[in-house]
């Protein structure tokens, strides 16, 4: 079973779980699936569309800008997830695999790494402001927030590197 797999490294199976969650519930059919068949004003239906939130399309009658950095944005969630799985000491100091700090360090890895790529992408769209930025990183917290629980998940019991 890939969780109790004793050579698995915390950030590589984080990356991977983001990576999975960014191809299936981002994906342009996923996404108009959420979109078309779900309530928003019920709990299951609101998480259904959120788990889309990093949405990435290939055509779209947006501007080439606007489809670009929402590309860019799906791509920078797995790229900042493993840069802050690595970063974050949480995995890499608990004494035991499995504790909750390697819980929790990739939670809030994902928490920070869905705030900083809306951030980054909200000034490459068209008409960027200050404003639509914070809400941007906003929406991309919220996002990692009720979605990163996942990600740490799967790096529980992960290899952090020299004992």
């Amino acid at each position: 079973m890939a969780l109790t797999n004793r050579y698995k490294s915390a950030p590589g199976a984080g990356t991977l779980a983001a990576l999975i969650l960014v191809l299936v519930f981002g994906s342009p059919w996923y996404a108009d699936w959420a979109r078309d068949n779900t309530n928003p004003k019920t709990a299951g239906g609101w998480f259904l569309q959120l788990l889309a939130w990093p949405a990435w399309r290939f055509d779209s009658s947006d501007s080439i800008q606007d489809v670009f950095a929402a590309d860019l944005k799906a791509i920078l969630v797995v790229a900042l997830t493993a840069l802050f799985l690595f970063l974050l000491p949480g995995s890499q100091l608990a004494r035991a695999r499995g504790t909750l700090s390697q819980f929790f360090a990739g939670w809030g890895a994902y928490i920070f790494a869905g705030a900083f790529a809306a951030l980054i992408t909200a000034l490459i769209k068209s008409n960027p402001s200050l404003l639509g930025a914070l809400q941007a990183a906003g929406d991309g917290a919220r996002y990692g927030l009720f979605t990163g629980w996942i990600i740490g998940i799967a790096t529980l019991g992960g290899y952090r590197g020299r004992r």
